[in-house]
């Protein structure tokens, strides 16, 4: 039984998938006497976490009870109140977590709090991993202090990205795409080159028609401010686009753009680009979870080198372009042996269609 509450627990913090940061996603369920007596997970920043949403509905029910909860209860004040207290206070029997919160605020105390209480706590080991995945970049950001970074991309069978005439169509399938918003929703922030923007006059905007908890924030880089001030980008944002530039940017383009509710960032990097880390570095600062980069050969092939990017998602498609002239998907002078490839580590593939799939990979940093 232990199983299945701790599989409902795990079930319940993916509704929050998107809807909590900078917070992490959280299930809870509360079991007396072989029945779940309350449940809940986390939604909002600043709202009731999940263990309060179960005490609630337990009422005096959670007297004695069991909670299986997929990520251990915090023991600081923050926007809410300690959850180990009001465990304690409701005179809850038992706490099983699937896994330590890397809050170094927490990192282990909330149960040794609860077991100082008198409260039997235990560590259900064997769903740490898939815990672990459900919050993949709130854990990142824990222990690096850094989003997680990861380049996203649609490509054919042969690596290419574009062709060189006419790029009109898509490389994926519709199904492919809808996915692609799931990833934006999941995301806090997404990333792209002036050159996609020129090129596409995309928007990039969260259009899975789910609840997110912030706004998912969209940047530029463009270290001229050539962004076109008719363009989708400028006329659609809300306090959610922002233009990442050089100090060689125009101060009047920057005051029109900032006129127009457009941020602009200046962070100088090597060559008289922007500097793609000092976008990461902000972003950290904001407390911004992840980062998806959506863009082009140049800005991805940046991203893989410098070592910026932690992850890729790559949609594939059964297409070939072919030809020296089709854009890959990441470009600039690569690396010139084998040897010195990038390298990527636990590969998973996802099936997205009956003949697409997308591949989820970590790069290997030295």
């Amino acid at each position: 039984m232990t199983q299945d509450y701790m599989r409902r627990a795990l079930d319940l913090a993916r509704q929050g998938a998107g809807r909590t940061s900078p917070n992490p996603a959280v299930g809870a369920v509360l079991e007396r006497e072989g029945a779940v007596v309350g449940e809940g997970f986390h939604t909002y920043a600043g709202q009731k976490h999940a263990e309060i949403l179960a005490l609630e509905e337990a009422g005096e029910a959670a007297r004695g009870a069991t909670l299986y909860i997929s990520l251990e209860p915090c023991c600081h004040q923050g926007r809410t109140g300690p959850c180990t207290e009001a465990l304690i206070a409701a005179g809850v029997r038992r706490v099983v977590a699937a896994m330590e919160d890397p809050n170094p605020r927490v990192a282990g105390e909330g149960l040794r709090r609860l077991a100082a209480a008198g409260v039997e706590v235990a560590l259900a080991k064997e769903y740490a991993a898939e815990a672990e995945s459900i919050n993949e970049p709130f854990v990142h950001f824990m222990r690096t202090g850094r989003p997680l970074v990861f380049v996203k991309s649609a490509v054919t069978l042969d690596g290419k990205i574009a062709a060189p005439d006419d790029n009109r169509g898509w490389i994926t399938s519709e199904a492919a795409r809808a996915h692609v918003q799931l990833l934006r929703h999941n995301s806090d922030a997404i990333l792209t080159g002036i050159g996609t923007v020129l090129a596409d006059d995309c928007v990039l905007t969260d259009r899975s028609g789910l609840d997110r908890s912030r706004p998912l924030v969209r940047i530029v880089l463009d270290s001229q401010l050539r962004l076109p001030m008719a363009s989708r980008m400028v006329a659609s944002a809300r306090s959610d686009v922002v233009v990442a530039t050089t100090s060689a940017a125009s101060a009047d383009r920057r005051r029109a753009l900032e006129n127009a509710g457009v941020a602009v960032w200046t962070l100088d990097g090597a060559g008289g680009r922007v500097s793609l880390a000092g976008v990461v570095e902000r972003l950290g600062r904001e407390s911004r979870l992840s980062l998806m980069i959506e863009a082009g050969s140049k800005v991805n092939w940046t991203a893989l080198e410098s070592g910026v990017a932690d992850k890729i998602f790559f949609y594939y498609a059964p297409k070939i372009l072919g030809g020296l002239q089709s854009i890959p998907v990441a470009g600039g002078i690569g690396r010139r042996s084998r040897k010195d490839a990038i390298r990527l580590r636990g590969m998973k593939l996802h099936q997205i269609t009956a003949e697409e799939f997308a591949v989820e990979a970590w790069l290997v940093k030295d």
